[in-house]
């Protein structure tokens, strides 16, 4: 049911960052990390099993919006596929001065 915007205490801008501002260039990272990260917090960080859930749930959209950006690995046995930075989506040094 929508609610009118006067019952909330704060409203925040909707920030939709670039994958080329959230990741390093040299790593790859898994989802769960790609999603803490975009919260602004260490890929390492402890998160509850909910919260993490709901972080993903975030992540993923983003991360198919955002597909051209990315590569992707061949994940080994079990272990989670990993992404990073495609090639063409790191802004030239040039370009960042």
């Amino acid at each position: 049911m929508p609610k009118p915007k006067d019952e909330f205490d704060t409203l925040y801008g909707y920030l939709l960052y670039e994958p080329a501002d959230v990741l390093h260039a040299d790593y790859m990272y898994t989802v769960p990390e790609i999603a803490r990260m975009l919260q602004g917090l260490d890929p390492t960080t402890e998160l509850s099993e909910d919260t993490e859930d709901r972080l993903i749930e975030w992540t993923i959209p983003w991360i198919i919006v955002n597909q051209e950006d990315f590569v992707i690995n061949d994940p080994r046995s079990d272990e989670p596929g990993y992404y990073g930075l495609h090639p063409d989506a790191i802004p030239d040094e040039d370009e960042e001065e």
